[in-house]
């Protein structure tokens, strides 16, 4: 069975509700991957782990600027998880 696919059309997930952060959320379109930022979109990536690395790397160097960032996987059933806080240890 084919996992579902967000469209190109398709807004990122609202923001996680708790704390004001910066958001990078990572989304799946077709068969690439693609970063979502700020109104913008970057991409494509062929796998969800160089989406990620990017987006990561992204939010570091933002956070090390004074923000509190997060990076989110998008799944299959459009639920935003978080993947990955500025300075918070996994």
């Amino acid at each position: 069975m084919p996992r579902p696919q967000l469209d190109r059309d398709t807004p990122a997930p609202a923001a996680v509700s708790g704390h004001p952060y910066t958001r990078y959320h990572v989304v799946r379109q077709e068969d690439s991957w693609f970063i979502k930022f700020d109104g913008e979109e970057y991409g494509p990536y062929q796998t969800d782990r160089e989406a990620m690395l990017f987006a990561i790397d992204a939010a570091q160097k933002l956070g090390e600027r004074g923000e509190e960032t997060q990076v989110l996987l998008t799944d299959e059933n459009r639920n935003p998880l978080k993947v990955w806080t500025y300075g918070q240890h996994p």
